[in-house]
Order: structure tokens, then C-alpha cells, then sequence
């Protein structure tokens, strides 16, 4: 899931795109808790990759935002 690019995030509808953002946000969630008991997790770069995937989402909510208050 972390792996989405623009053009798969842009095909999804609004609704589409706020349960991918929710599910990335529990995900991101249970990585840090994971770190945080000292577990750690398996693949470190993993948080690197749901952050950029949750900007990413956010970018794009946000670049439509702006076309509808045009």
C-alpha cells in the first residue's frame, strides 16, 4: 500500500482517497508503537515510505481543493 504513486492516487475517488489516508495513518501508527517498545520493525525505511505515500494524498485532496474554489 505505501507504494502509491500520483497517477494511482488520482484515479481513486475522494471517498477512496480518505480510506487509504486512514489506513495509512493506523498503519504509520502501529509502526511507531512497534519502535517505540523496542521492537523495531522489519523494514526501517517502511515509516519513510507511508509518510511520503500520506503526503501524497494530502497533496493531491488539497490540489483539488483549489480547482473547486476556482
Amino acid at each position: 500500500m505505501p507504494g502509491l504513486n500520483a497517477k494511482e492516487i488520482r484515479k481513486l475517488t475522494p471517498a477512496e482517497r480518505q480510506k487509504k489516508l486512514e489506513e495509512l495513518y493506523k498503519e504509520m501508527a502501529s509502526i511507531r508503537v512497534e519502535s517505540a517498545t523496542g521492537g523495531g520493525t522489519e523494514n526501517p525505511y517502511r515509516i519513510h515510505n507511508v509518510r511520503k505515500a500520506i503526503s501524497r494524498i494530502l497533496t493531491i485532496q488539497h490540489e483539488g481543493e483549489m480547482e473547486e474554489s476556482e
